[in-house]
């Protein structure tokens, strides 16, 4: 055995989605991380929706005598990373938890490329973004959210501001409004969202004049969560 396949296991642990397309998306990013790191183990466990958890993921690795890091397919930082897989780590001695994808200037390169896929000039300072995240009744994944628009707004000449599925302020339909009253001739949604489901689709009824296309696939994602994984293991 080579030292190299004794690294611990890469869990990649997504929210969960009943979309076919969302859960191919995030089987096909840990494939891409496996493909810009051979010989890496890479698993997947969910927090929601669909099996495996990744209590049990995390179990069953531990059992064996696996280490394992745990990280977040998630954009930011909220209640299923501070609660549901520092949960999950908190049982085993040989697991780690990584921090979340976001935020993190490369998806924002992402967000950047899907909005000019979706015909928005970043140089009209009449086109106005919001950028539409799921939402978090957690402070911490609001403030993720808030930082990503920041770093966009300094690619971007029309205004960015956020928009949030649930649980946070303002909704994204309201949030379409104000960009209008504010004097945008286009507003555009850029969804802050891995993959498609259940949120993506009610974006269409937000009443922009387009919605982007989810971040997957994209081989920066991959390289982002890499990086993850290797600050996990990182010596503090």
């Amino acid at each position: 055995m080579s030292a190299h396949s004794q690294s611990p296991v890469l869990v990649a642990c997504a929210h969960g989605t009943r979309n076919p397309t969302g859960r191919r998306l995030i089987a096909e990013l840990a494939l891409a991380a496996r493909a810009q790191r051979p010989g890496l183990v890479t698993t997947a466990a969910f927090v929601d929706v669909q099996p495996p958890t990744v209590v049990d993921v995390v179990a069953g690795l531990s059992a064996e005598g696996r280490p394992a890091v745990v990280v977040p397919l998630l954009l930011s930082g909220g209640y299923h990373v501070h609660v549901d897989i520092a949960g999950a780590v908190a049982g085993a001695g040989s697991a780690v938890a990584a921090r979340p994808l976001g935020p993190d200037a490369r998806l924002v390169g992402v967000l950047h490329d899907r909005l000019q896929e979706a015909g928005a000039d970043p140089r009209d300072p009449l086109t106005a973004v919001v950028l539409a995240a799921a939402g978090s009744s957690d402070p911490r994944a609001v403030a993720d959210v808030e930082d990503t628009a920041d770093l966009l707004q300094r690619s971007w000449a029309g205004p960015v501001t956020t928009g949030y599925g649930s649980a946070a302020q303002p909704p994204v339909p309201e949030a379409v409004l104000a960009a209008r009253r504010g004097g945008a001739e286009r507003v555009v949604v850029a969804a802050y969202l891995l993959a498609p489901g259940h949120f993506h689709d009610k974006l269409a009824g937000a009443g922009a004049d387009a919605v982007t296309a989810p971040l997957l696939p994209d081989d920066r994602i991959a390289a982002v969560l890499l990086d993850r994984y290797d600050a996990a293991l990182a010596p503090r």
